[in-house]
């Protein structure tokens, strides 16, 4: 993949000694005394400056607060043979971009560059390398915050994601392919914006949701994600993120988060490490209409409310249309989706409803997901467990009436045992799990003595797992 483009490269530069050798020398030289004739420095001045431009601006601008991220992830093999052949772990490079937020070391990249990783570095642009810790990490938004120990870094300068103009230029800076280029220098592809408040229905990466992205055409690949995407004034208005492509190269379809969101939950990583999910208890469903264009623009329908819900306190029923929350006009879910991103616990937040003919006013609360607020039992340290409360099973969605919810587990467990968060404990061996609380002490009581047959439901469906507490 490599060869040829070098291959090509090489003939080029023969060709063109060649043709300097059959005749093109005085040429040279005359061009080389006209390089050294009086008045020449000030024409070169010029020219230099006739070759600036905003882009160029731009870059200079923001390229010294654009990092690589290097990750090293250990996979553990699960497959017998491989312990025979010594190659039951291996070390798995990763690479992406990243953005210097603060001067003491506070850079900005995507969740999926580093997920899994067991190690992280940040190069700069010179080349000098740090170990980086994760601060936190928002898988859902896809953004993460890292810290390196250095002081008087440059800051990116972080611009407005709400005024974006469709066909203004932008520029895309990153690392795409890392250091199989040559040198650590971001690398820089111009394009405009082709799009705002993209939808992306199929998650690429993780459990990212990409709603309310930015589309351009400037070139992203692989390496430049969690690098910025810059206007013509040198100011961030996005995160690259993802690319569309049937190819696995980019062919003009690149999408970034916009920077108001990467700000939001940039500041809530740093202060809480982790990201207070908004709710009000409004469960969507997509209306059924004579196409799917046109099912995708009659607003939210309404296909429940947890009770003593924000939305349940509005007034909000079921069947009601959800068409508008403060200035952003609601076309559907997908629209819902973005603008839940952008709110936070504790806003007080104007919604417009349809009710048959009417348009009705009305006020809601932003509050934290009734899981947050819910008292949690910790499990052998690895596990974190809540009560299914009834506004919990409504909000998710969840079909047994009893058990305990999975709230959050360590990477071990996950891997070893399958299990995920959101999922719901029903059974543990022959005794039904009402509570958390009882999940615990099953837990507790099976350990080191007996093989544990869990039961649990996900999305819908009951599934088991085998293992031992030892």
């Amino acid at each position: 993949m490599i060869t040829r483009p070098l291959a090509l490269f090489l003939l080029t530069l023969t060709a063109a000694c060649g043709e300097s050798s059959r005749g093109d020398t005085a040429l040279a030289v005359n061009t080389a005394r006209a390089a050294t004739a009086p008045g020449t420095a000030k024409a070169d001045s010029s020219l230099t400056t006739q070759r600036r431009s905003a882009i160029t601006e731009a870059v200079a601008r923001v390229a010294p607060t654009v990092v690589t991220v290097q990750t090293e992830v250990v996979d553990r093999s699960t497959d017998p043979f491989d312990v025979f052949n010594g190659a039951s772990e291996r070390i798995l490079p990763g690479l992406g971009s990243g953005f210097i937020v603060r001067a003491d070391g506070v850079i900005a990249t995507n969740a999926h560059v580093v997920a899994g990783a067991n190690t992280i570095s940040v190069a700069m642009r010179d080349g000098t390398t740090y170990p980086a810790r994760l601060l936190g990490k928002d898988e859902t938004n896809d953004i993460a915050v890292l810290k390196i120990d250095a002081k008087g870094l440059p800051v990116a300068p972080l611009g407005q994601s709400d005024d974006l103009i469709i066909g203004e230029w932008v520029i895309a800076i990153g690392n795409p392919y890392g250091f199989l280029l040559g040198n650590s220098e971001p690398s820089v592809t111009v394009g405009v914006i082709s799009g705002t408040g993209r939808n992306l229905v199929a998650r690429s990466q993780g459990s990212a949701m990409y709603v309310d992205m930015i589309q351009t055409d400037a070139s992203i690949n692989p390496g430049n994600s969690g690098g910025p995407l810059v206007n013509a004034l040198g100011d961030i208005v996005g995160m690259n993120s993802s690319i569309f492509t049937p190819s696995g190269g980019s062919i003009g379809l690149g999408f970034a988060i916009p920077v108001n969101r990467v700000k939001h939950v940039t500041e809530d990583l740093l202060a809480h490490g982790t990201v207070r999910r908004p709710w009000i208890g409004l469960k969507p469903e997509l209306p059924e209409g004579p196409s799917q264009r046109e099912t995708l623009r009659n607003g939210v329908m309404v296909g429940a409310v947890v009770p003593g819900s924000p939305a349940d306190r509005a007034g909000i029923r079921r069947g009601d249309v959800l068409v508008r929350s403060r200035s952003r006009t609601i076309h559907n879910a997908f629209d819902w989706e973005a603008e839940l991103l952008d709110l936070r616990v504790g806003d007080q937040v104007p919604l417009v409803i349809k009710r048959g003919a009417r348009e009705i006013p009305v006020k809601v609360t932003i509050a934290d997901l009734p899981e947050v607020s819910a008292a949690k039992v910790a499990v052998l340290k690895e596990l974190e467990l809540v009560t299914l409360t009834p506004a919990i099973r409504v909000d998710r969605g969840i079909r047994s009436p009893k058990g305990a919810l999975i709230y959050n587990l360590s990477d071990r467990v996950s891997d070893e045992l399958g299990l995920a968060k959101g999922d719901v404990i029903v059974q543990i061996n022959r005794l039904p799990i009402e509570t958390a609380n009882d999940a615990a002490r099953a837990l507790d009581a099976a350990a080191g003595r007996e093989t544990i047959h869990m039961f649990f439901e996900r999305g819908g469906r009951i599934y088991s797992t085998d293992f031992m507490i030892r």
